[in-house]
């Protein structure tokens, strides 16, 4: 089971990864942005937008909520608007974790997924599902970004770590 310092580390690289890439992604014009290049989910906008899309689902279905549908790509007609959305999330996402009681990580979590099902599964495991899933998909917006001549960016957890252990030893805050 993930102790809350776990998820916090969690949360955090995740959130630092896709702002990673949404730099990169910001040095493509507006047409690489929303090519469709077969990938999974299209390209570089749709990708990006189902991973905002399941951790703004999943953090809904984390307070009772469960929305019936995904974001659509249409909403973001280019990175900026993705960017924005995603800091909300992000925020929205800390404020969440802030409040949190004790043992809450180790709680049963009852949520619908968009086709209405019914799951049940603790809240650890589903952040560790969620950022995994982020994981997976920032993967193939690096290929996607490759296959456009961008310049591909490492959203590996240990550079953020080093990069975190380096900022404290500079005696910043990590």
């Amino acid at each position: 089971m993930l102790q809350r310092a776990d998820a916090a580390r969690l949360f955090g690289y995740d959130s630092w990864a896709n702002h990673r890439l949404i730099r990169a992604a910001a040095t493509l014009t507006t047409e690489q942005f929303k090519r469709d290049l077969g990938s999974s989910h299209g390209g570089v906008r749709g990708t990006l937008t189902h991973v905002l899309s399941a951790e703004w689902i999943w953090l809904e279905r984390w307070k009772g909520v469960s929305p019936s549908r995904m974001l659509d790509e249409s909403e973001f007609p280019d990175v900026l608007a993705l960017r924005e959305r995603w800091r909300a999330v992000d925020e929205h996402r800390d404020a969440w974790f802030a409040s949190l009681k004790k043992g809450a990580l180790s709680a049963k979590v009852r949520y619908r997924n968009t086709e209405g099902k019914e799951w049940e599964a603790p809240l650890w495991q589903l952040i560790q599902h969620v950022v995994n899933h982020s994981t997976y998909h920032r993967g193939q917006v690096t290929t996607l970004l490759r296959l456009l001549g961008a310049k591909a960016v490492s959203t590996d957890i240990v550079l953020w770590d080093r990069e975190r252990e380096a900022k404290k030893a500079r005696g910043g805050a990590a």
